[in-house]
């Protein structure tokens, strides 16, 4: 069976060798040079982190990446798609104010931020695929029209897909608005009649105005849902949540294809990284971030998008649980730490989705440098 290559890294370090001059090692073991060319347009794809939010990957980190791409003779700029939800980044005006207070200026990165989906998330261009559920893929114009695509994934637990990684990094997050709408349209939560007092919270914080107050219990409004999740984690009684039937693995399976026409034309001018830090049991996406749910293990590397994110779930569940996490079951070594967290979402649908239309292989060979 085929096997992919990935390349991995501690975080420990020396007087010879700091942190950022190890990550450009391991870019170039992983073959940055062969794939980027001078005066290509790289776009670095990465999650510039919601306001509040302090897991995301820290932006010294990302500088490294950025002059290794520039001492190959190219443009790199710093990228990721607006969002679909109410928050800090739904519109390119907010998105770059945040990720400028998130600490990614210029003078730190070294690198422009180009938001991909225009001012509104309406700037795509449409990727024909034919794959099993997305037949024309929309994709953020700016990561399409870009020669080569270095993706930055801080990986860490979904509520959706089990786990963010590469392939949720890519798939979801260059996907313009519209493309977004799509990998989230079978999804809508509902709301327990039960637990639910009235509140209101989830009616202001809902972007679509779907939601609403009827009788003093909240309703949500399945034709103008767009299933991006964020009244469950706003609800204070816990009183809304995911359905949980074959919409989730739906999403799972989607996200791969997305992913599949991201890398369209791309394959070759692609390298995936994940960075094994600050590993919170929830996305980034949310402006706050729970406490790490195993210690802090190392950065990833590789050209195959499914390898690099089945290796990064296998060292994750090779160490402890952190105590005073949000992890109670499942903390033991070798155990799922994402289906401790998230016990009805099965993580596996992602990969094997993404290596059955060829994305990858979930075989690898670990390579440590």
């Amino acid at each position: 069976m085929a096997m992919s290559n990935v390349y991995f890294c501690s975080l420990r370090t020396s007087m010879k060798e700091n942190l950022p001059a190890k990550l450009r090692r391991l870019m170039e073991t992983a073959g940055l040079s062969s794939i980027v060319g001078a005066r290509n347009l790289v776009a670095i794809k990465l999650h510039f982190g919601e306001k509040g939010n302090a897991a995301f990957i820290r932006p010294i980190l990302i500088r490294p990446i950025v002059d290794a791409v520039k001492d190959l003779g190219a443009a790199p700029f710093l990228t990721d798609a607006n969002t679909l939800y109410a928050g800090t980044r739904g519109d390119s005006v907010s998105h770059l104010i945040t990720a400028m207070e998130n600490g990614f200026a210029y003078s730190v990165v070294n690198a422009p931020l180009i938001i991909a989906d225009g001012i509104r998330g309406a700037s795509f261009a449409p990727v024909r695929i034919e794959r099993e559920i997305i037949k024309t893929a929309y994709v953020g114009r700016e990561i399409a029209e870009a020669d080569v695509l270095i993706s930055a994934a801080h990986f860490k637990g979904h509520e959706l897909s089990g786990f963010g990684g590469t392939i949720k990094n890519v798939g979801m997050g260059c996907a313009a608005r519209k493309g977004k709408l799509e990998q989230h349209s079978d999804l809508s939560p509902k709301v327990n009649k039960k637990k639910c007092i009235g509140c209101g919270e989830c009616v202001s914080h809902c972007a679509q105005k779907g939601i609403s107050l009827d009788e003093g219990k909240a309703g949500i409004d399945p034709e103008k849902c767009v299933g991006c999740g964020e009244c469950i984690l706003i609800c204070p009684n816990g009183a809304i949540d995911v359905q949980w039937n074959a919409d989730i693995p739906m999403f799972q399976k989607k996200m791969a294809e997305y992913t599949w026409a991201v890398l369209k034309g791309k394959k070759e001018k692609s390298l995936f990284l994940n960075f094994l830090t600050n590993i919170s049991p929830a996305c980034d996406c949310y402006g706050h971030n729970d406490a790490p749910l195993v210690p802090d293990i190392g950065i990833l590397a590789s050209r195959d998008p499914v390898a690099i994110d089945q290796a990064s779930v296998d060292l994750v569940n090779q160490q402890v649980g952190t105590a005073g996490s949000c992890l109670t079951g499942c903390r033991g070594s070798g155990e799922d730490k994402f289906k401790g967290i998230y016990p009805k979402v099965d993580w596996a649908v992602q990969l094997e989705h993404a290596e059955q239309i060829g994305l990858g292989h979930r075989k690898y060979d670990l390579v440590t440098i």
